[in-house]
């Protein structure tokens, strides 16, 4: 897996409106979060909203006590409960994706408005490797396609053993 990025704590902003202030780069993923929210009766709060930059922040995989220690150390205070809550929430929403790899750990992805990625995972080292194929995307279409779907989204997972797992053995 990649390793952690740091979170920034000012993250650049892009045009502007008609008089309104800088556009943030998610603004729309911002708005369908809040869109989700109000039709489960729940409120945009600062937590949540705090919770929701930090994923977006992230490039990759990322495990949900990660994010806890970004958001620590940006010396925001969240409860872990809040934090898996809402990642729950984003998830919902379609913003987030959960991936599983095995049933010890879950990591999340931030889907929305991002490239899909597919899984190379050693099953001796837990070692894993984000990849996007063209061709893989071209079959699933193929699939769908055969079978009158509409493809939306996919994961593909390899495990398989690693050139250092195999050279361990």
């Amino acid at each position: 897996m990649p390793s952690t990025p740091q979170i920034l704590t000012n993250r650049p902003k892009i045009g502007t409106h008609a008089g309104r202030q800088p556009m943030n780069a998610y603004e729309p993923v911002c708005a369908v979060f809040r869109k989700y929210l109000r039709g489960q009766h729940l409120k945009f709060t600062p937590e949540r909203a705090m919770i929701l930059d930090a994923a977006l922040r992230r490039e990759g995989l990322f495990e949900a006590e990660a994010l806890i220690a970004d958001l620590k150390q940006m010396g925001h205070r969240v409860s872990r409960a809040t934090v898996y809550r809402t990642l729950n929430h984003l998830q919902d929403a379609g913003i987030l994706k959960q991936v599983f790899f095995d049933n010890r750990q879950s990591y999340f992805e931030v889907i929305a408005g991002r490239t899909t990625h597919d899984y190379l995972i050693c099953v001796e080292t837990g070692e894993v490797i984000e990849f996007h194929s063209e061709k893989l995307r071209n079959l699933r279409d193929q699939i769908c396609k055969e079978h009158g779907y509409e493809p939306i989204s996919h994961q593909f997972h390899i495990f398989g053993l690693s050139p250092k797992a195999q050279k361990n053995k």
